[in-house]
């Protein structure tokens, strides 16, 4: 195994996952990428997953490894335990019966007794975490070499790693979120159920781009890719039980930049799942159980106050805290309780300190105000009356503001927010 360079050597000694885990199958070390999948009692949907990036040119396989998490928590059932050995020993099979798959598979152990995910730990965050830091010494380090996150359950076109591989080469950004749609539902109730989630998605990423927001992208955790000096740059992966993709996305959009790719599309399955405390598997649930409250879109109000703060604050920078907390009372009293909540006195004169170059600081109050204080702000400015609502004709204000027209149907309105995400740049102040 190549010497590691020395970042990436540091990062595995104070930040990877520690214990008793290991790589098991394909031992190269020479790899441009990787491709990680944590898998909890999948069975077929694993294997299907695996035939679909099977699929793509013999030359481009045999340069990612493949890496399944096979993972279940100490309080697993005894029918997840049992599958999760299955399809060890399955995995086991088809790497030995190398003429049925040119995959370059290694897996890893976090099922068998002693090799369990700690209760505190489980979660797809750790998960892949794990996954992704025993990948690291595998990668060939004299090039410039990428993660990839897949989910078990999610299918790849035959282009998938050659549009992954295309991009990267010519993108600035350390990172890129994949076109995604999910995969028909079995039945019109299902697909209903997953075209309203999956608006609502899209929804919020739309009404980010329209305010001019730089975290305006999707996180679904099966449709990231970075490089992998940018994943141990920002920190590698979060062990969040949920949510790990939003804030792992958000860090990376700050050391180094998320972009969009295009040429391919992920298709995750749109399934039931109470794995997780929120999210497509729980929102499904709640829909089918018929649950009007499951699904809520945010008024085009909120991101409207969103827009004039991020604008505000661009043509202001020179200005004091208390100025610029006064452009916040104008636009919405919230907003600058929020800010006031936030510490915003005592940051923005920080801010201001440590960057005397205006587009410097403007980065810097874009790593302040991120993502996660974006959407707490949207919360409380609908908690204080701009309320969600049910019914998705609430999006006919986000496109009236886009000056589009606005499609009609659910299924409409979802298609124009597929093509708007595979383009869309943000709007001017």
């Amino acid at each position: 195994m190549s010497l590691l360079p020395a970042a990436v050597q540091r990062y595995l000694d104070k930040s990877a996952v520690k214990g008793p885990w290991a790589l098991t199958g394909e031992d190269r070390a020479d790899f441009a990428g990787a491709v990680v999948i944590p898998s909890l009692a999948e069975g077929d949907s694993l294997f299907a997953t695996l035939q679909s990036l099977a699929n793509n040119p013999s030359k481009l396989i045999a340069q990612f490894l493949v890496v399944i998490v096979v993972n279940h928590g100490e309080a697993a059932s005894a029918a997840d335990r049992l599958q999760n050995g299955l399809d060890l020993a399955r995995l086991a099979d088809l790497a030995e019966r190398s003429e049925r798959s040119e995959l370059c598979l290694a897996w890893i152990d976090a099922a068998s007794p002693g090799r369990e995910v700690p209760a505190k730990q489980a979660g797809v965050g750790f998960v892949r975490k794990l996954g992704m830091d025993l990948a690291l010494p595998r990668l060939n380090w004299a090039e410039d070499p990428l993660l990839v996150c897949l989910d078990a359950d999610t299918l790849v076109e035959e282009n998938y790693l050659q549009s992954i591989s295309a991009h990267f080469r010519q993108s600035t950004h350390g990172a890129a979120v994949l076109p995604f749609r999910h995969q028909p539902g079995v039945d019109a109730v299902q697909q209903a159920a997953i075209d309203r989630y999956e608006l609502f998605l899209r929804s919020y990423v739309y009404g980010l781009r329209l305010a001019g927001s730089p975290y305006a992208f999707n996180t679904v955790g099966s449709a990231i890719a970075c490089r992998a000096s940018a994943y141990v740059r920002c920190g590698g992966m979060n062990c969040r039980k949920a949510g790990e993709d939003f804030y792992f996305l958000q860090k990376l959009a700050k050391t180094d930049g998320v972009d969009m790719l295009s040429g391919t599309t992920v298709f995750p399955e749109p399934r039931v799942s109470e794995r997780v405390p929120f999210g497509t598997g729980r929102s499904m649930g709640r829909l089918l159980d018929g649950d009007a409250q499951a699904v809520l879109f945010y008024p085009a109000e909120t991101f409207r106050i969103l827009a004039d703060w991020l604008c505000a604050v661009e043509q202001h920078l020179s200005d004091d805290a208390e100025t610029l907390l006064a452009h916040a009372e104008k636009i919405s009293p919230v907003l600058a309780a929020y800010l006031e909540e936030a510490g915003w006195r005592t940051v923005w004169p920080r801010l201001q300190s440590n960057h005397k170059d205006t587009v410097r600081r403007l980065y810097a109050f874009h790593s302040w105000f991120d993502g996660f204080r974006t959407m707490r702000m949207i919360h409380m400015l609908c908690d204080a009356g701009l309320c969600r609502s049910e019914s998705e004709d609430v999006l006919t204000e986000y496109f009236a503001w886009d000056e589009r027209a606005c499609p009609e149907t659910l299924t409409g309105m979802l298609e124009e927010l597929r093509l708007i995400d595979g383009d869309g740049s943000p709007a001017n102040c």
